[in-house]
C-alpha cells in the first residue's frame, strides 16, 4: 500500500519479478511489472554470441593461405614438402570440363582450388616452379583426377631429389596445336550447319549450341538402354538430324510462311535455347555425365613428345572423313547445287524452279546432324557431358561463323580451324582462363581489315 507520490515495492507470490503499487488520480490502484534485468543471463548470452562468431569467423576463412574458388562446394587441395620439408612457390594448375584455374603453394607447402562441379580434371604440377635438383619422382607431372563419393579430393605429388625430363616450349607448342586442330574439327561440324542455315534462312540460330549438347544427351541414353557405344553413335546422329528437321517443320517453316522477321525470329531462337537448356537440365541434372569410354584412353605417341589419346585420334579422324563427305555433296551432288544456289540468292533459285522449303529443310536435317556429332566429339574432347555444354561452346561456333563469312560452309571450317588452334596455342603465353578472349580479339582485328570474312564476298547494303 503506497500514498501519493510514494512506492512500496513488493515481490510477487513466486518471488520472480518485483510489482509496484502506485496510486493514481481517481482513486484506482494499477499492478505493474518493473523486468529487473539478470545480470548473469546477459552475460552468459553475450559470451555465448562472441564465442559463435568467433568460431564463424574461422569457418569462413580458408583452410589454406593460398587458394582459389572458394566459393565452389567441391574442393581439390594438397600438400607439396620435400622430406618434410614445406615447399612454397609451387605451380599447380587444374583443368578439367570447360574448367581451368591455377594457386601457388604458400610458406607452408598447402594449396587449394575449388572447382565448379565434381568429375574428371587433369591436375599439373609445373616442374619448373620447384627447387633445383627437385622433380616428380611418380606418374608424371600431370595426373588425371577422379572424384569419388565427397565434396573433397586431397592429392599430393610424389616429389624428391631426381632428374627432370622438361617438356620444351616447341613441344609444348606442338602439343597445343594437334589439341588446337582437334577441337576445330569438331568445332567446325557445328559451324558449317550454323553457317548453312544462315545462308538459306538468314537466321542466326541461338539455339544451335543446344542442338550440339542433344547428340551427346542421345548417345548417353541410347548406352544407358543397352545399345551397343557404336550403334549408339550412329543412332544419336539420326536422332539430332530427326530433331532439327522437328525444328523447322514446327517452328521455323510457320514463321516463315506467316512472314515473321529476321529479328523476331532470332529473338524465338533465344526462347528456343533458354527453354531446351533447362528442359535438358531437368533430365541429366546439372552434373557432369561420362560417355563410355571418354576416360582412360590409352596414349599414342606420334613425334618427338607429342601423344595423342586413341579417343583424340578416333574424333579427328570422323571429323576429316565428314567433311570430306560432305564437301564432296556441296561441290557435286544436285542437292548441294541448289543448296549453294538458294544461299547464293534464294528468291533467283525459286525462279529457277529449285524447291527453297525443300532445301532449307535438308538444310535443318543436315546441320542437326553435324551439330550432335560435334556434341559427341565434344563430350570425349573435353571430357564429360552437361546441360549447358552447347551454350559454352555457342560464341565459338559464332565466331568461326563470322571469322571464315556467315553463309559460307567452307569459310566457317576455316574460320573453325584458326579459332580452335589459337585459343589452344595462346594458353602457352597469355594465362588460360584468358585464352578464349585471345581468340575473339584476333577475330576482331581480321574482321576490321576484311568484314566480310576470310572466304565470306562483299556486297552492297542498301
Amino acid at each position: 500500500y503506497s500514498s501519493m507520490n510514494s512506492e512500496c515495492v513488493n515481490a510477487d507470490a513466486r518471488g520472480h519479478m518485483p510489482m509496484s503499487l502506485r496510486r493514481v488520480t481517481g482513486g484506482t490502484v494499477e499492478l505493474a511489472t518493473k523486468a529487473r534485468p539478470n545480470l548473469m543471463s546477459r552475460i552468459w548470452k553475450i559470451s555465448l554470441i562472441g564465442i559463435l562468431a568467433f568460431a564463424g569467423l574461422f569457418a569462413a576463412s580458408p583452410a589454406f593461405a593460398d587458394s582459389v574458388g572458394e566459393d565452389y562446394e567441391n574442393q581439390i587441395l594438397g600438400n607439396v614438402k620435400n622430406e618434410g620439408t614445406p615447399l612454397g612457390g609451387v605451380q599447380i594448375i587444374v583443368e578439367g570440363n570447360g574448367y581451368s584455374a591455377e594457386v601457388v603453394t604458400d610458406a607452408d607447402g598447402k594449396w587449394s582450388i575449388g572447382v565448379p562441379e565434381a568429375g574428371t580434371y587433369l591436375i599439373t604440377l609445373v616442374e619448373d616452379t620447384l627447387p633445383e635438383g627437385i622433380a616428380v619422382l611418380e606418374g608424371g607431372a600431370t595426373q588425371t583426377i577422379e572424384w569419388g563419393f565427397t565434396s573433397t579430393v586431397v592429392w599430393n605429388f610424389f616429389i624428391g631429389e631426381g632428374e627432370r625430363n622438361p617438356t620444351s616450349q616447341l613441344d609444348q607448342f606442338f602439343m597445343r596445336v594437334f589439341d588446337g586442330l582437334n577441337f576445330g574439327l569438331l568445332l567446325g561440324l557445328a559451324a558449317i550447319g550454323l553457317s548453312l542455315v544462315f545462308g538459306t534462312t538468314a537466321l542466326p540460330n541461338f539455339a544451335h549450341g543446344e542442338m550440339v549438347t542433344v547428340g551427346a544427351l542421345f548417345t548417353l541414353y541410347l548406352t544407358i538402354a543397352g545399345v551397343p557405344l557404336l550403334l549408339a553413335f550412329v543412332l544419336a546422329v539420326a536422332l539430332s538430324a530427326a530433331f532439327g528437321w522437328g525444328l523447322d517443320a514446327g517452328v521455323w517453316a510457320p514463321l516463315r510462311r506467316r512472314g515473321v522477321g529476321i529479328v523476331q525470329m532470332m529473338i524465338v531462337s533465344i526462347g528456343l535455347s533458354l527453354t531446351f537448356r533447362y528442359v535438358f537440365q531437368a533430365f541429366v541434372g546439372g552434373g557432369t555425365e561420362q560417355l563410355p569410354g571418354a576416360t582412360g584412353s590409352p596414349e599414342i605417341p606420334l613425334f618427338r613428345t607429342v601423344t595423342l589419346s586413341v579417343n583424340d585420334l578416333l574424333s579427328m579422324g570422323i571429323s576429316l572423313i565428314v567433311v570430306i563427305a560432305f564437301a564432296f555433296w556441296l561441290l557435286r551432288s544436285k542437292m548441294g547445287k541448289a543448296t549453294r544456289a538458294v544461299s547464293d540468292n534464294a528468291a533467283l533459285a525459286a525462279a529457277s524452279g529449285i524447291d527453297v522449303d525443300r532445301v532449307i529443310r535438308v538444310v535443318w536435317i543436315l546441320a542437326g546432324g553435324l551439330a550432335g556429332l560435334a556434341g559427341i566429339l565434344w563430350a570425349y574432347f573435353r571430357p564429360g557431358l552437361k546441360w549447358d555444354m552447347g551454350e559454352k561452346i555457342l560464341l565459338f561456333i559464332f565466331a568461326a561463323g563470322v571469322l571464315g563469312g556467315l553463309g559460307t560452309a567452307f569459310g566457317a571450317f576455316v574460320g573453325a580451324m584458326i579459332v580452335g588452334v589459337l585459343i589452344e596455342t595462346s594458353a602457352q603465353f597469355i594465362p588460360s582462363d584468358l585464352k578464349y578472349v585471345g581468340a575473339l580479339l584476333v577475330m576482331i582485328v581480321i574482321l576490321l581489315f576484311r568484314p566480310q570474312g576470310i572466304l565470306g564476298r562483299r556486297e552492297r547494303i542498301g
